[in-house]
């Protein structure tokens, strides 16, 4: 697993290098679900795959911009899902953006996640790694990740981070988005996944939604190399997640590589008012 770690954090040196030199026109080509491809996109998942074919442990990769799941090594323990560069759209007006990355062991199901790691790059070049806990690192002036602090959700946070296109939403999520602002919670979204979960998280709670929609009614963030990864992360720092109605991400089977879910993440509060508003499963 630490040989995973380690060629993460050289991915990211990588990726953050290519930023900001590399070109952000689009591709001639869309993706599995659909989005055309950014040149970034396509040269960060280049980089991920260069990076990963020497890592003896790692059997296969599934990425958002490739088809279908790569084989490297047959006798490979684990499975890398990742989303090479959320947020790609955003680069050209200089937002922080970030890589995903999901860690299964054996085969690809959610009981079988066993580590998670997100990289950010802004004005400093950020990692969280999640095992046991996640923990914040950052890259040092020596080229180096150091440890800053284990991350923790408090019982309930301050900040309202909603996707999808408001004309889209239900009438439940308008009065769950309505309801957290009425009890003085602060927008904060920027369209990028991993920033927005990044600051709920740093800033100690919140909710990050991304619900079923009009014309998304599975929604649209793909479940096993964006949802879980993050679920993995909230769940560990104490937090709550759910699709809407069910007690946690972690309850979705997965049937395709690229399917797509409504998501909540959020501090323990948050997700009881999801809940109260939206109701659960039986």
């Amino acid at each position: 697993m630490q040989e995973i770690f380690k060629t993460i954090e050289n991915i990211a040196i990588k990726i953050s290098d290519a930023l900001k030199y590399a070109d952000l026109g689009y591709t001639d080509h869309k993706n599995q679900t659909g989005d055309t491809q950014l040149k970034l996109d396509v040269l960060s998942d280049e980089i991920i795959t260069a990076e990963f074919k020497d890592v003896k442990s790692v059997k296969s990769l599934i990425s958002e911009e490739k088809t279908d799941e790569e084989l490297l090594n047959e006798d490979g323990e684990y499975i890398v899902a990742y989303d090479p560069l959320d947020g790609s759209s955003l680069v050209d007006v200089n937002f922080a953006v970030g890589s995903i990355f999901g860690i299964y062991k054996k085969s690809l199901s959610a009981k079988n996640l066993v580590a998670s790691v997100y990289t950010i790059y802004g004005p400093r070049l950020e990692m969280v790694v999640c095992k046991d806990s996640p923990k914040l690192y950052r890259l040092k002036r020596d080229g180096e990740f150091g440890f800053v602090r284990e991350l923790k959700l408090q019982e309930k946070g301050k900040l309202n981070a909603t996707g999808a296109t408001q004309k889209g939403w239900s009438d439940t999520h308008r009065k769950l988005v309505n309801t957290l602002f009425e009890r003085g919670y602060r927008l904060r979204y920027s369209g990028a996944m991993v920033s927005d979960l990044h600051q709920v998280l740093l800033k100690g709670g919140g909710l990050f939604s991304y619900p079923a929609t009009s014309d998304a009614p599975k929604g649209k963030l793909r479940v096993s190399f964006e949802v879980l990864p993050f679920a993995f992360i909230y769940e560990k720092a104490g937090g709550a997640t759910s699709d809407g109605f069910s007690n946690s991400l972690f309850d979705i089977e997965i049937k395709e590589l690229h399917q797509t879910t409504p998501c909540f993440f959020g501090s323990v509060d948050e997700i009881e008012t999801l809940h109260q508003i939206y109701g659960k499963k039986s």
